[in-house]
């Protein structure tokens, strides 16, 4: 919306002036969350590359949405008040998004599994058109089932019923290595190797306490204060520290549920074979 106001609108004068961005070869610019009320725009701008970041100019700058639609009602752009908010993947629109999906991968059927007692529930098109969290849709049943955990050599999709079940909760993840901002890890994580800071990974997501640790490799290990639902391989990770946009790293590794954790399995946070990292210090 702001790009159809713009190009209506008449441009200012240009000046000689040099941009700031210009007038120091090693100036770094940080990104801050967006407005209440606006699209959180740092979620599209957490692994853009610092030398991208310097030459960038962002013209609503403290604007909220409706401060923004309140500008395109007086200049009379009232196409642009009537245009609809997309909430859904852009790309594909008002299309169903399995037909949408099954278009270009080929039905690969699996079963509906339950995380509780391995209870046959269903049968499937594909695993990989489902996301953690979202509920499934199983034919014959009343009662909402949710997904859980995916099994992509079987073909499983592991459920469990009600939206709150603990099975849908972690409080543990790690990250490939990340992408940082300003090219450097903040001080305090290379001091000290752990750093308290919030995270998210879905839009509009409420910011999660969370406990930074460093890893010689440049990945993270992300320990929640609180379990957070729906945590899914392949998300990012996007860090904050006040209203700064720190970076943000993909989840590659997921720790145990808490339904894990209450049947007395994955009580020990062991990282990977191999890695050589744990996620906390004190650990072998």
């Amino acid at each position: 919306m702001l790009w159809i106001i713009l190009e209506q609108m008449p441009l200012p004068l240009a000046t000689t002036q040099e941009p700031h961005w210009k007038t120091r070869k090693f100036f770094s610019r940080s990104t801050l969350r967006g407005q209440k009320g606006f699209s959180e725009i740092d979620l599209k701008l957490e692994i853009v590359p610092q030398d991208a970041l310097r030459r960038t100019i962002f013209p609503l700058g403290e604007l909220t949405k409706d401060f923004v639609k309140k500008i395109a009602a007086e200049n009379r752009l009232h196409h642009v008040l009537q245009k609809k908010e997309s909430m859904g993947i852009c790309f594909i629109g008002k299309r169903n998004f399995e037909h949408f999906i099954l278009q270009y991968l080929q039905p690969r059927p699996g079963r509906f599994i339950s995380v509780e007692d391995n209870t046959v529930l269903g049968t499937h098109k594909g695993w990989f058109l489902y996301t953690l969290g979202q509920r499934a849709k199983i034919s014959g049943l009343k009662e909402p089932w949710y997904v859980v955990e995916k099994d992509g050599s079987k073909g499983d999709v592991l459920v469990a019923p009600r939206t709150d079940h603990p099975a849908l909760y972690r409080d543990l993840l790690r990250t490939n290595r990340v992408h940082w901002i300003a090219e450097e890890p903040p001080a305090v994580l290379i001091r000290d190797k752990m750093m308290e800071c919030h995270f998210r990974f879905r839009h509009q997501m409420a910011l999660v306490p969370c406990v930074l640790t460093l890893n010689q490799d440049g990945t993270v290990w992300v320990t929640a204060v609180r379990a957070v639902r729906g945590l899914a391989l392949g998300q990012f990770a996007v860090f904050y520290k006040g209203d700064e946009c720190l970076g943000s790293g993909k989840i590659l590794r997921l720790g145990p549920s808490a339904y894990t954790l209450q049947k007395g399995k994955g009580r020990t946070r062991a990282a990977p074979e191999g890695s050589g990292d744990s996620p906390h210090p004190d650990e072998g």
